[in-house]
């Protein structure tokens, strides 16, 4: 039995819309960075973008267990001298930008290099439930459905 590898030209991208209200921030980071890699698809190859284009809603309405929403910390460097900073989830979600801690999340669960920076540009992530891709006719994914611990019972 031959192995199958796909081409490009031979990959179906679909659009998904997940909306993001109540969810927990990993399980859904772990599931899109899933759908944008095409894992759940029998036709992964792992050098080819096979996934799909994700679109997330309500971002800023993501949830975090434990204490994550206050204790954990974000951390990056300047590059200048004592340059370290530090930001929380909560800072970041109150902030002018919530929607970057779905994306941040979903980079991190990605492996590096230049395959997923191009998967990453499959991912389109809005803080409101409003998004301008209705002319791709985007099938609904309920991720809450997949899982009970997905959602946030609070």
């Amino acid at each position: 039995m031959k192995t199958y590898t796909a081409k490009p030209a031979e990959v179906e991208k679909n659009w998904i819309l997940i909306d993001a209200e109540g969810l927990v921030v990993g399980r859904l980071a772990s599931l899109i960075a899933m759908r944008l890699r095409g894992k759940h698809k029998p036709t992964f190859t792992p050098h080819v973008d096979c996934g799909d284009n994700v679109v997330v809603v309500n971002a800023d309405k993501v949830v975090l267990t434990g204490r994550k929403y206050t204790d954990k910390r974000y951390y990056w460097h300047t590059g200048f001298i004592g340059g370290i900073k530090e930001r929380s989830p909560r800072q970041i979600l109150e902030g002018r930008f919530p929607e970057r801690v779905v994306e941040l999340a979903v980079k991190r669960m990605m492996p590096g290099g230049p395959l997923t920076r191009q998967q990453l540009r499959n991912l389109r992530v809005y803080a409101g439930a409003e998004h301008p891709h209705e002319a791709q006719q985007p099938t609904k994914l309920d991720v809450a459905a997949l899982n009970s611990k997905n959602k946030r019972a609070d």
